[in-house]
Parts: C-alpha cells; sequence; structure tokens
C-alpha cells in the first residue's frame, strides 16, 4: 500500500517543475517584451524632440528607466576631444548637485571611457585602476554601466549609468538595451543639430535682409553698424559685441562700436594689431577664437576690460582696397561653451553678407553724390549758356532802344532795366561759382571752352553772340577733335569781327550721331570775292585732318553760313 501510494506523486511532482519552469520562461518572455515596448516607446519618445537640449535629457531619463538605474548621466565631449563641455544628470536633487559642486570634466572613469569609447560594466567602481573617488557631499556609487553615444562617425559623448535598484549588477542585456538607445539617442541628436542649425541659419538670413533693409531706407553706417552687432550678439548668445576698425596708417585698431558688458570702458580704445583678438582677426584677414578671453597670455594689448569673459571669435566686416574695414568681436561669458565650428561658418557668412551690403551702401552714396554733382555742373552750364546769352541780347537790344526813346523817364526806365540785367547776370554767375564742383583751373571740356570762346570773342564784336550747344559734347567728342572745334570757333568769330562788320553771330555746335558739327552764320557783308583766304584754308585743312569737311556759302537773309564737321570715331 505504502508504495502505491508514492509512485502517482512523481508525476505530479515533475509536472509541477514542468510547470514552474514554464512560468519562468513565459514571465522571462514577458519581461523581455515588455522591455523591448519599453525601448521602442523610449526611442520613438527621444526621436520626438527637435530642441536638443531637450533630446539630451529625455535620452538620460529613458536610460534610467530601461535599465532600472538610480543614478544616470550624460556626459558631452568638447571640442577638444578630451574633456566635457556638458554633464547632465538624473537621480540628484539640485541641493545636492550644488553641495558636491562643478561637474565633472573627464578624469577618472569618465576620462577612460573618453579615450577608449568601448561599453563598460563594473561591479564596483572604486576597484577600477582608473578610478579617481568621488567628491566631498557625493553620494555613494557602486555598479556602473557606460555606453558612448555616436552621431555618425563621431563620438559625442557617453551614457553613465550607476547603482541599479535592487543591488544587482547590471548584465549583458542591459548594456545590449543601452546601446540600441546609444543608437537612436545619435539619430536624435544628429537630427536636433540639423534642426538647430537650419533655426540658426534661418535668424542669419533674417538678421541680413533686416540689414539690407535698413541700409536702403537711409540708415546711417553706425546705425547699420550696432544693427549688426545686436543681432550678431543675440543670435550667438554673446554677453559683448564690439566693432573694431584699423587706425589708417598705425598698426592699431580703434573700436568704433561697443555693445555690453562695461561698454562706456571699451568705447574708442585704440590698441595694438598684436596682443588683441580684434588686431589678430584684422591682420590675418581670418576669423580669429580663444577658449578664455580674460586670461589669453596672448591677448595682453589695451587695459584691463574682458574680466568674467570666456570664450570669444573676432571675424573680419569684409575688405577694402586689400585691407579689412573693420572685425566684428564677439565674447560669452567663462564657463559657457566655446564657438564651434558649425558657429563660427554661419558668422563668417553674415559677415560677409554684412560687409557687401556696407560696401553697397557706400557706393549707392557716391552714385547718388556724383549725380547731384552732375546735375549742378549742368545746371551751371544751362545758365551760363543759355540764361546768360539771353540776358546779354536782351540788355543789348534794350540799349540799342534806349537811344531811339525821346523822353527821359522813359528812356531811364530803359537804362535801369538794363542795369537790373546786369546785376541778375552778376548773381547768376555767383549762383554758378558755388554750383561748380570742380575746380574751373582744372581742364575744361568741350562745352566750356566754347562757352569760353564765345565769350572772349563779345568785346571784339561789340554785342553777345547767340549760342546753342546739343549733345555729349564732353564725352563723346575726342580730345584731338574738340581742339580743332575750339580753333575753328576762334577763328570763325575773329573773321566775323574784322571782315564781316555783323550785327548779329550765331553759333551753334552739336554732337549727334556719329559727326560733330560746328556751324557759325552771321549777317554781315559776306566774303569778298577777292579777299584773303589764309584763315579759311587752315580751317579746311584742320577739317581735312580730321576727316571732316568745311563748307563756306551766303546765308540766305545775307551774311555767311560757316559749315565744320567732323566724325566723332
Amino acid at each position: 500500500m505504502g508504495g502505491n501510494e508514492v509512485r502517482p506523486r512523481i508525476p505530479q511532482l515533475r509536472l509541477d517543475e514542468l510547470l514552474t519552469e514554464l512560468q519562468a520562461r513565459i514571465d522571462a518572455a514577458r519581461g523581455t517584451r515588455d522591455r523591448v515596448h519599453s525601448l521602442l516607446e523610449a526611442v520613438l519618445s527621444v526621436g520626438r524632440e527637435l530642441d536638443l537640449t531637450h533630446v539630451l535629457r529625455s535620452i538620460v531619463e529613458a536610460a534610467a528607466v530601461l535599465v532600472d538605474a538610480q543614478y544616470a548621466a550624460l556626459g558631452v565631449i568638447g571640442p577638444d576631444g578630451e574633456t566635457l563641455s556638458e554633464f547632465l544628470t538624473v537621480g540628484l536633487p539640485e541641493e545636492e548637485i550644488a553641495k558636491i559642486g562643478p561637474y565633472p570634466t573627464g578624469r577618472g572613469i569618465l576620462g577612460e571611457l573618453i579615450r577608449h569609447p568601448e561599453p563598460l560594466r563594473l561591479s564596483d567602481l572604486s576597484a577600477h585602476p582608473g578610478s579617481y573617488g568621488f567628491p566631498a557631499n557625493h553620494p555613494p556609487m557602486r555598479t556602473f554601466l557606460g555606453v558612448p553615444v555616436r552621431v555618425r562617425d563621431e563620438v559625442f559623448g557617453h551614457l553613465y549609468l550607476t547603482d541599479k535598484r535592487g543591488g544587482g549588477d547590471f548584465e549583458a542585456d542591459d548594456e545590449s538595451v543601452i546601446s540600441t538607445l546609444a543608437v537612436a539617442a545619435g539619430v536624435a541628436i544628429d537630427n536636433a543639430r540639423l534642426y538647430e542649425e537650419a533655426q540658426r541659419q534661418q535668424r542669419w538670413l533674417s538678421a541680413s535682409a533686416e540689414i539690407t533693409r535698413g541700409l536702403l531706407s537711409g540708415r546711417s553706417r553706425s546705425q547699420v553698424l550696432e544693427l549688426i552687432a545686436q543681432r550678431a550678439r543675440e543670435i550667438t548668445g554673446a554677453e559683448l559685441a564690439d566693432v573694431s576698425v584699423p587706425v589708417p596708417g598705425t598698426d592699431t585698431v580703434r573700436v568704433e562700436l561697443a555693445l555690453g558688458a562695461d561698454e562706456a570702458a571699451r568705447l574708442g580704445l585704440v590698441v595694438p594689431l598684436a596682443g588683441s583678438l580684434s588686431g589678430e582677426a584684422c591682420a590675418l584677414g581670418a576669423p580669429a577664437t580663444t577658449a578664455d578671453l580674460s586670461g589669453d597670455p596672448r591677448l595682453s594689448a589695451g587695459p584691463r576690460r574682458f574680466d568674467g569673459l570666456g570664450p570669444a571669435v573676432a571675424v573680419p566686416l569684409g575688405r577694402t582696397a586689400g585691407q579689412v574695414g573693420s572685425v566684428l568681436l564677439l565674447a560669452r561669458r567663462s564657463g559657457e561653451p566655446a564657438f564651434t565650428e558649425r558657429e563660427i561658418g554661419p558668422l563668417v557668412g553674415f559677415a560677409d553678407q554684412a560687409a557687401l551690403a556696407l560696401e553697397l551702401a557706400e557706393r549707392r552714396k557716391d552714385a547718388e553724390q556724383l549725380a547731384m554733382l552732375e546735375d549742378r555742373d549742368r545746371i551751371a552750364r544751362d545758365l551760363h549758356d543759355l540764361a546768360i546769352q539771353r540776358l546779354f541780347a536782351t540788355g543789348m537790344t534794350l540799349q540799342s532802344a534806349a537811344r531811339f526813346i525821346d523822353h527821359s523817364g522813359a528812356s531811364d526806365r530803359v537804362l535801369r532795366a538794363v542795369g537790373d540785367l546786369d546785376e541778375t547776370i552778376k548773381i547768376i554767375r555767383s549762383t554758378i561759382f558755388g554750383l561748380r564742383a570742380r575746380d574751373e583751373r582744372t581742364t575744361q571740356g568741350l562745352r566750356a571752352q566754347v562757352v569760353r570762346v564765345v565769350e572772349e570773342a563779345q568785346p571784339v564784336l561789340g554785342f553777345a553772340p547767340r549760342l546753342s550747344m546739343e549733345g555729349l559734347l564732353d564725352t563723346d567728342v575726342p580730345a584731338q577733335v574738340a581742339d580743332h572745334v575750339v580753333a575753328v570757333l576762334g577763328e570763325a568769330l575773329s573773321n566775323a569781327a574784322r571782315h564781316a562788320r555783323a550785327r548779329q553771330v550765331e553759333v551753334a555746335l552739336q554732337a549727334t550721331g556719329s559727326r560733330v558739327v560746328l556751324t557759325v552764320q552771321d549777317d554781315g557783308v559776306g566774303i569778298p570775292e577777292q579777299g584773303r583766304r589764309s584763315g579759311l584754308r587752315n580751317l579746311a585743312e584742320r577739317a581735312e585732318s580730321a576727316g571732316g569737311t568745311l563748307e563756306l556759302a551766303a546765308a540766305p537773309d545775307g551774311g555767311t553760313r560757316l559749315v565744320w564737321s567732323a566724325p566723332l570715331g
């Protein structure tokens, strides 16, 4: 009986063992499923963020949850590749962090991971040969898991996890899960960087457009420089923004604009090229950087003015005649991130665009000034060539008419009118003198030379010839042809004064199409058949040497009509 009772229990025990093992495997599969779900959720959560700071924070939080770690951190490797520039933590209250002091920079176990970016699991942190121990007020930590985070082919930083809850060690599965998260984190960080870079580029483009609008709206150069410095300071998060210009004839630069910090102490300061960051950028014609503006031993020129400032960059704002026109200096507070190539590249592009806008504005200003001066010259020529000649003619007509007026009162009025005309002519001449943009003693154009010849002929003729000019005489007529025109005009007026006994002379000069044509017509006695022809022969020879023609004929109403022409080419 006893033996029969034992035998049925053996299969029952085996069944219980199998059921227990099955339950354990089901629990393990459920745990694996839950972990995979948690991992997928963490990957999706990390991937949804675009702001880089939020991305990094969500990575650390997800890592701590996935492996049930009490403490988690993410260390970002700095530009030097040897130290940590950022350190985000999970599990430590803010008051405890404040008691511990500055964040780690990459010594001990953290430095070991920087030098050898491979996953690392430890059962006891203090037992590792690279351990430096913990600073005062730091909570004790025993177990450790470190995994590198790569962005493309670059090691961005490391995930650090300590003290698995329950007191156990981190296992291979934990390492696998965190390594998978690190891959997703690398993609998320890359996306956030690209988004951040696109946003920054958009801000640079908006700032460039704002500067261009400011220049086109007529803002002064100083106002535009201030706008350039202010926008660059805002976009880069700089504490200080200065614009310095080279001092001509010296090896120094002067601070033309200062924004932020103690700006009053820097404005107008003159420092040597050697010993200042702006001077270095000016001498090199390229960006110059430093990690510590206040303590860099290379930067010793001038009084102390950068206390509390750390990372800085100076970029040239364009070149003029091979020389740097000005330099923009930006500086952040000590302890803030250094200026990276990702920031300096767009900054240089912005500086080039700003410099181009300034250069175009200067050229536009010069063009407007030139147009104004040319307009003044045109007004002066028109007043001289047209208004004064008509006033002269009107005055002489009134003088002639006064001789035929018997009434003394009327005659006096006419003579007073002549005097008023003379006074008006003096006023116009004074106005012309004020409008002249060039010194009259410099070489004159053809138009001015013709006016001078006609004026010089007035005393000999006894009256003012009527003068009209048409075309681009000063620009289209070659200098050699212009000399011929002036000589021919002088000879023709001299002949009219000495031989024609003319009472009226009309001079017309045209430079239209492909020829310049000078016409001089008087109402004199004409050319005698047996008169001397030497002067006319000279005019014909001048026409021949210039490839032109001379035509001499009687005017329809009496007198002589001389037409001298030559090609412009």
